[in-house]
């Protein structure tokens, strides 16, 4: 998945493997190297989402760092979203309670 915020000029890539206990930020940058990222992103067909707020909460987050606790909740409603898109579903349907 990769992340980006256009405004600023700015990307991020998560990355998730069964081992890890979290995402990974696996590239991150502004400008030139955001478009880069978002380049590679959509030539591997990995969804883009653009929110501004994540991207700047995760610009914080050092590289090949996993993504904070504080932050698992905005990362796992985006995932849950992108998985409801993936299938087929409505991306705005209210998940399970």
């Amino acid at each position: 998945m990769s992340d980006a915020a256009h405004e600023r000029g700015a990307a991020i890539a998560l990355s998730y493997q069964h081992s890890d206990k979290a995402p990974r930020v696996v590239a991150k940058g502004y400008g030139v190297v955001a478009e880069a990222i978002i380049a590679r992103a959509r030539e591997a067909n990995v969804y883009v989402h653009d929110s501004p707020t994540l991207v700047n909460l995760l610009m914080q987050v050092d590289l090949d760092s996993h993504v904070p606790p504080q932050l698992y909740v905005a990362v796992a409603e985006l995932l849950a979203w992108i998985y409801r898109l993936e299938s087929g579903l409505d991306p705005d349907a209210p998940g399970p309670a």
